[in-house]
């Protein structure tokens, strides 16, 4: 598999898990307005741009943004009606292009 592609698989592999324990721990916690309040805010702020991308329901699309300067990261899910919320954010964000380990491989 393309390294590139084996990075991105993992980025949204990641999104996604951190995206479900986000939801579950932060849901009444979220911050969430338009987008491009967000965006802003995220490149403005921390230097954040988007990493990763993927498809979390029917009606909300996931980001993940990070930035290589600060090492920070944040974990976005944005709705149909084009508000953003923040799910999760820490430190240390670092993009690996190690591949997954074969299945059933012990990590």
């Amino acid at each position: 598999m393309h390294p590139s592609l084996t990075r991105k698989l993992f980025a949204l592999s990641f999104g996604f898990g951190a995206v479900i324990l986000a939801t579950q721990m932060a849901q009444a916690q979220a911050q969430c307005a338009p987008r491009e309040e967000v965006t802003a805010h995220l490149a403005d702020r921390y230097g954040e741009t988007r990493r990763a991308m993927g498809i979390a329901g029917p009606d909300a699309v996931m980001e993940l943004y990070a930035s290589d300067t600060t090492g920070s990261w944040t974990i976005t899910i944005t709705l149909a009606d084009g508000q953003m919320c923040m799910m999760a954010s820490g430190q240390g964000f670092e993009a690996l292009a190690d591949p997954l380990p074969a299945k059933g491989e012990k990590i």
